[in-house]
């Protein structure tokens, strides 16, 4: 976690070679979405990654609960001049922590150059604390992603093993195609086996095919498998570069037109 006694600006220093995070924008769904989506951040940094929830969902999509922190200080609210990373960093037992972000993804495309560029900033600090970012959205605003999940290489949808999750998935993908995405990393949860899970899956595989067109990368089961190797960039992707380009796509005054694959 973040130190309150250590200024922005030696943080970066003293982190400076650090290489860049792996980013992700996360959804999950099912009768327990936040509880799942927590248990994947858990289950991410329990390979000894740092892993740091941008938790941009609002209302009852909102990992605070789940976590076990408050609703926080949004990071929007750097901009003022009253609040710090300090202060809007959310210590969590086993992660980097939350950043409420919900304000900052609706305001990023109307801000103008200095502030932006102070967004950036504050992101880029925070990026040198962790070794993944996982960007969570709620999967009914899928079709319209903020410039933080459009700026995201991967989408990791927690599809919970039951008839909701089932739905909950197949129209968060839907969404996430209508907006551009090229594919998408599906885990399951919550399955009564290894049977069940892989089962499950390629159900929603067929159906996804059938209907959405998108292809889906199954990167294993919740609770059993390592999922943070299987979201690593391919080889001839490094995973500076994938990092580095999360920054540069939020830092664009334009959204990007699409996802990328």
């Amino acid at each position: 976690m973040l130190d309150g006694r250590e200024d922005q600006a030696a943080g970066l220093r003293r982190l400076f070679r650090r290489a860049p995070p792996q980013v992700v924008a996360l959804y999950a769904g099912g009768r327990r979405a936040a509880d799942n989506a927590a248990l994947a951040a858990h289950r991410i940094a329990g390979r000894s990654e740092r892993v740091l929830v941008l938790d941009e969902a609002e209302g009852g999509a909102r990992l605070c609960g789940a976590l076990g922190v408050g609703e926080g200080v949004d990071l929007l609210q750097l901009l003022d001049g009253r609040s710090t990373l300090a202060d809007i960093v959310q210590p969590v037992p086993g992660l980097v922590g939350r950043v409420p972000a919900a304000a900052a993804a609706l305001a990023l495309p109307l801000l103008d150059d200095p502030r932006r560029a102070c967004l950036i900033e504050a992101l880029r600090i925070l990026h040198r604390h962790a070794g993944f970012v996982l960007v969570h959205a709620s999967g009914e605003q899928a079709a319209e992603p903020s410039p933080f999940v459009l700026a995201a290489p991967r989408r990791l949808v927690v599809a919970e093993a039951s008839a909701s999750g089932a739905t909950d998935a197949y129209h968060t993908i839907k969404g996430l195609a209508a907006a551009g995405a090229g594919s998408v990393h599906v885990a399951v949860c919550r399955a009564r086996g290894r049977a069940d899970a892989t089962a499950f899956f390629r159900s929603l595989d067929a159906l996804v095919r059938r209907h959405v067109g998108v292809p889906l990368a199954w990167v294993g089961e919740l609770e059993r498998d390592e999922i943070a190797g299987a979201l690593q960039p391919p080889l001839q992707t490094s995973s500076r570069d994938a990092g580095a380009a999360f920054l540069r796509r939020v830092a664009s005054p334009a959204r990007a037109p699409v996802m990328r694959a």
